[in-house]
C-alpha cells in the first residue's frame, strides 16, 4: 500500500495510507506544545472540516486547540489519548496519531508541505 507523508503549518503530520488519512502531532507540534499532559477529544464528530478543532490539548508550553488540516469523514479517533495523553509525546507514529479520515479532497492533501 502506498504511503505519503505531509505536514501542516500548525504542527500536525498527515499520513496517506490507501484511501485513509491519519493525522497526528509532528515534532514541530511537540516542540511548540512541550510535554503533553491532558487532551480533550471531540469524539462525537462524524466528519471534520478544515480548521475544525481536532483536539484540545494542554502541554508544558501551551494550552491550545489543534485544528484539522483536512476536510473528511471520520474513520476513527485515537481514543486511548483520553487516558494516556502522553502518547502524543512519542516520536512513534503508531502512538502520536489523533484521528483518521477518508473522502478527503486530493488537492487538499497536496497543498500540505512535504517537509516539517
Amino acid at each position: 500500500m502506498e504511503q505519503q507523508m505531509r505536514y501542516s503549518e500548525n504542527g500536525l503530520w498527515v499520513l496517506k495510507e490507501g484511501e485513509n488519512y491519519r493525522i497526528g502531532l509532528s515534532e514541530k507540534g511537540q516542540d511548540d506544545l512541550g510535554e503533553v499532559m491532558f487532551v480533550e477529544l471531540p469524539n462525537t464528530l462524524a466528519e471534520v472540516k478544515e480548521s475544525d478543532v481536532l483536539l484540545g490539548v494542554e502541554g508544558a508550553k501551551a494550552v491550545t486547540e489543534l485544528l484539522s488540516p483536512l476536510t473528511g469523514v471520520v474513520v476513527k479517533f485515537h481514543t486511548e489519548l483520553t487516558d494516556d495523553p502522553e502518547k502524543l509525546n512519542s516520536t512513534d507514529k503508531k502512538d502520536n496519531w489523533i484521528i483518521e479520515v477518508k473522502d478527503v479532497e486530493p488537492d487538499a492533501f497536496k497543498k500540505l508541505s512535504v517537509k516539517i
